[in-house]
């Protein structure tokens, strides 16, 4: 492999990296599985998670930096949705892998 291949392929691995660690939580990982189903508020998907408002928004902010949800703002609410289709697809593809964590 050439070496200017290699770099590329390095600078892939650490994007890919950087993806798995944001989901290697366990709260995120279920916040962008609510996400797939539709927008949600930091409320609703406190009230879906069962756990305080701030430990959602922790979660929330760590996934927008790591590009992995959107937000819009409406009124006094702000609606959070997955970013990427591909990133939806992919947590689909993730939850198949495991018997009994979906309906589908």
């Amino acid at each position: 492999m050439a070496d200017r291949d290699l770099q590329k392929l390095f600078a892939r691995a650490r994007e890919a990296s950087d993806f798995l660690k944001a989901l290697s939580h366990h709260t995120r990982l279920i916040i962008l599985c609510l996400l797939t189903e539709g927008e949600r508020t930091v409320g609703q998907l406190e009230e879906s998670l069962g756990i305080q408002q701030a430990m959602v928004s922790q979660q929330l902010a760590r996934l927008r930096l790591d590009g992995l949800v959107s937000s819009r703002r409406d009124g006094r609410l702000i609606y959070y949705s997955v970013a990427r289709q591909d990133t939806a697809e992919l947590l689909q593809f993730l939850f198949g892998m495991f018997p009994g964590t979906q309906d589908n």
